[in-house]
């Protein structure tokens, strides 16, 4: 079976490091930042990043609900903070479901194919 790799999306803006001078207009160049994305990438397989995902999703419920059980006992007093978890928490585990349900269809699909 094909290996598949997932590299990550150069950024389009050069990154900023500590130290540096910001330009104070947007026509200065910046100096000493490279203007191209031609920095070495690490390569990550589709398994790794779908596994390092799933960490981060369960990583996120988790936290939710450790915030959720402060909040209960009276040791967070800010609710915004306890909904930004829980949303953050909601949506990474909804589009966790949606990558499911898309690698299924697109599983049925290949097993439909006729060789």
């Amino acid at each position: 079976m094909a290996d598949f790799r997932i590299e990550p999306f150069p950024p389009e803006l050069p990154q900023i490091k500590p130290g540096m001078a910001i330009p104070t207009s947007p026509q200065a160049p910046l100096k000493g930042m490279p203007l191209s994305g031609a920095q070495p990438r690490e390569e990550v397989s589709f398994q790794e990043s779908i596994k390092n995902f799933i960490y981060d999703v369960d990583n996120l419920q988790k936290i939710s609900k450790g915030k959720i059980e402060d909040f209960i006992a009276g040791e967070i007093s800010d609710v915004h903070e306890v909904m930004i978890a829980v949303e953050k928490a909601s949506t990474s585990f909804q589009l966790l479901m949606e990558l499911r349900n898309k690698m299924l269809d697109a599983y049925q699909e290949i097993k439909r194919m006729s060789v």
